[in-house]
């Protein structure tokens, strides 16, 4: 191992990478760096910690919980409308819907639109479930969002709706 990166955490990578970026490889924009590796941090950090401490106890993955979500809240819904928001692949909505059904949680109906749709609801036991995952959910969102202000957690939604707003302006890449 190389003595002089032994001691990089998160934060001196940054910098360094930021460094070294500029200098040797001539991209100027360090701040739009720090920006995004900071960014893509905090989500991975906040997702796998919903994930380890809320829903992996009680049998689910993340993933399985944003599926749920949105059809515990939007109700019944086609797979494509419930993949679209919750912001996976059609492919992956139907893999967890197999899943989810098999747990009790989910049933799968017929729609009415042709003979192939299907309708994805929640089961009786799927929302009673809901509940409790979202009580637990709900109190490790109180947490991380405590340690900013009320002020301060507008204003990050106000700017993170701002860089999403603004995506159009580039050629942006997003499941659908």
């Amino acid at each position: 191992m190389d003595d002089e990166h032994e001691d990089l955490d998160f934060w001196s990578f940054v910098d360094l990478a930021g460094g070294r970026l500029a200098d040797e490889f001539g991209f100027p924009h360090r701040l739009a760096t720090r920006l995004l590796l900071t960014l893509n941090r905090a989500s991975a950090i906040v997702t796998y910690d919903l994930e380890s401490t809320v829903h992996r106890p009680r049998g689910h993955s993340w993933a399985g919980f944003r599926l749920l979500f949105v059809t515990w809240l939007a109700g019944p819904l086609e797979p494509g409308r419930a993949a679209t928001l919750a912001g996976m692949s059609r492919a992956a909505v139907s893999n967890l819907a197999k899943t989810l059904v098999a747990d009790g949680m989910m049933v799968r109906t017929p729609g009415e639109r042709d003979g192939r749709s299907v309708i994805l609801s929640l089961t009786e036991d799927g929302r009673r479930r809901m509940l409790e995952i979202f009580a637990g959910q709900h109190e490790r969102e109180r947490q991380w969002a405590g340690v900013l202000t009320e002020t301060e957690q507008r204003m990050l939604i106000m700017l993170l709706d701002k860089l999403i707003a603004n995506r159009h302006r580039f050629d942006v890449r997003e499941r659908s």
